[in-house]
């Protein structure tokens, strides 16, 4: 099972950006997915996380700017991301346990700034 992050760039501040990860290697929903990130110097930390009954969970810091969703017949986790500031200029990596394993994807780099 793989994750495929994908949807970082370049964006000005009050901007939005839209994350995709994409499942593959499994047909079946993980429990659990979730964004983290890292930020020059900073340790990783979660952003989002949602497991399957729907249940999400937001870092203060992203509360009413970020929404995380899924797509269980796509098997695709999004995080949409609004009002975007400098302060979330990191690599976004997502996160997803599958078969009481962890398995991350490789990060996207979102870069804020005007």
């Amino acid at each position: 099972v793989q994750l495929q992050a994908s949807g970082g760039g370049l964006v000005q501040p009050g901007g939005s950006l839209r994350l995709s990860c994409t499942v593959s290697g499994t047909t079946f929903s993980l429990s659990f997915m979730g964004w983290y990130r890292q930020a020059p110097g900073k340790e990783r930390e979660m952003v989002a996380s949602v497991i399957s009954s729907g249940r999400s969970n937001y870092a203060d810091s992203v509360k009413g700017r970020f929404t995380i969703s899924r797509d269980n017949a796509k098997n695709t986790l999004f995080l949409d991301m609004n009002n975007l500031k400098a302060a979330d200029t990191a690599v976004y990596f997502c996160r997803g346990i599958y078969g009481g394993a962890v398995i991350w994807g490789q990060g996207t780099l979102v870069t804020v700034s005007s």
